[in-house]
């Protein structure tokens, strides 16, 4: 995959900052490969009674929260696709829990659900390395907000990233070690 650094503050809406800023690496391609084994490595330590666990009332389930991560996934990717391919209408925001609520992911086997990301995944990964300098210079408006090419990219390896941290910490209890330099630079290769 090509090059893409870490998107300046400013090119994407603020509230995105920590998803950018928490990421292992400087260019989108570490990133992406960094959360994609992070996903495998948290879903083996997810035992199989756990997998429709909620660990409050009214949250989703491990299974919930991959399936998002999917979606989400799919959607920030049109969006950057859209603003690559010079869109000029605005691209409208989604409904995260209306979205979740037609899932279906309780029905779904975890490998399905771990198939449909990887292939996601894939497909994202081959779109940002096939866009040329003019696509990743642009930037457009998603769900009222200014953002650029790049930024979609890393928001989405972010939202991976939080989510799987949310997992081991509230559903599982048992965080992986701190990224310090040497854990960081290993994964990342």
């Amino acid at each position: 995959m090509k090059q893409i650094p870490r998107p300046l503050p400013g090119t994407y809406p603020a509230y995105y900052a920590s998803y950018i800023s928490d990421l292992v690496g400087e260019d989108l391609s570490a990133a992406l490969r960094y959360v994609s084994e992070d996903e495998w490595r948290t879903q083996e330590m997810v035992p199989d009674e756990l997998w429709n666990h909620r660990y409050a009332p009214g949250k989703w389930t491990i299974k919930e929260v991959f399936q998002h991560i999917v979606d989400v996934e799919r959607v920030f990717s049109y969006r950057a696709l859209c603003i690559a391919r010079n869109e000029r209408a605005s691209l409208p925001g989604m409904d995260e829990n209306a979205y979740q609520d037609e899932s279906r992911a309780g029905e779904r086997t975890v490998p399905s659900i771990m198939r449909e990301m990887e292939a996601v995944r894939h497909s994202t990964m081959e779109l940002f390395d096939n866009f040329d300098d003019k696509a990743l210079s642009r930037s457009g408006i998603a769900n009222g907000n200014q953002i650029t090419v790049p930024a979609l990219g890393w928001i989405i390896a972010g939202h991976s990233a939080h989510h799987m941290r949310i997992i081991r910490e509230r559903y599982l209890v048992q965080p992986l070690p701190s990224h310090g330099a040497a854990f960081t630079k290993a994964l990342v290769r």
